[in-house]
């Protein structure tokens, strides 16, 4: 059994809620403290020809933390680039960034990385998707194929980022066509025993098996008991008071131990978004 503990966090670049102040350093000291075992980042800047403190931030970082680190270059600029990144305290076995670009003026990415956690292959994969619906949708069709061609059906997942879903319009897709389930719908209410937690994968693939099709329809995520939860994310946007849900932690093969939003400071004042933490089993 291995606990991992993962955090995703659109990290604005490097840079202060309202942009006015480098907060580069106050990042890497706040994620020091939460001792993450992955993180899924995003707006993440590989290449800053302007200001040298903000560039190569997944290096930095990786250094900064004893972290592997994996870049996935999606926007490019004349002095400047940013995308997507995964640190890993595991060993990075490969990694490939496909381009999910809807349209000229977003450029996105989808970051897939393959990480072995004791012997154990974990798909870890990266996102970032785009302001508007009728492009969220397309990149989200590009995901599953992704997922369906790459990653064998039986391997742990994560797929962890700023997925724009203010509306959750997402949730049903990922628990019916990928067996996959937000964290914060299927963390542990009260009990946490250990014989809880060892089950819950069982439970949720056999409740996936089990009910039908259209309950995936009116429900946010199934429960970590088999049960219904209408619980949605949690507001991550903006930080300082935060409103939307974007951001998400979606996972496959893993018992979810707990799983918080970090609110408050000095969250509020290192990037617009707060970011997530999980406590994740693999069996």
């Amino acid at each position: 059994m291995s606990v991992i503990r993962v955090v995703s966090y659109n990290i604005h670049k490097g840079r202060s809620a309202t942009g006015s102040r480098e907060s580069f350093s106050d990042l890497r000291l706040g994620l020091y403290g939460m001792r993450p075992d992955l993180l899924f980042l995003q707006e993440v800047q590989g290449r800053n020809q302007q200001r040298i403190s903000l560039d190569a931030q997944h290096e930095s970082l990786g250094a900064a933390l004893c972290m592997n680190a994996a870049y996935g270059c999606n926007a490019v600029r004349a002095h400047t680039d940013h995308g997507n990144a995964l640190l890993s305290r595991y060993p990075i076995l490969s990694h490939e960034n496909q381009d999910i670009s809807d349209h000229k003026m977003e450029q996105r990415g989808l970051l897939h990385a393959v990480v072995n956690i004791k012997d154990v292959p974990v798909h870890c994969l990266v996102v970032h998707l785009g302001l508007f619906a009728g492009g969220r949708s397309r990149q989200v069709a590009a995901l599953v194929d992704r997922i369906k061609r790459m990653v064998p059906e039986g391997e742990p997942m994560l797929i962890a980022g700023d997925f724009n879903d203010w509306n959750n319009r997402l949730a049903p897709l990922f628990v019916q066509q990928l067996g996959l389930y937000e964290v914060f719908a299927v963390a542990p209410h009260g009990d946490t025993s250990p014989r809880l937690l060892r089950n819950s994968v069982k439970r949720l693939r056999d409740t996936l098996r089990t009910q039908p099709s259209p309950l995936a329809q009116t429900v946010h995520e199934l429960g970590i008991n088999g049960g219904a939860r209408m619980t949605p994310p949690p507001r991550t946007f903006p930080a300082a008071f935060p409103w939307l849900r974007l951001d998400r932690i979606y996972q496959r093969g893993f018992a979810v131990r707990k799983a918080r939003v970090m609110h408050g400071l000095p969250w509020r004042q290192i990037s617009d978004h707060a970011p997530l933490f999980a406590e994740l089993e693999l069996p």
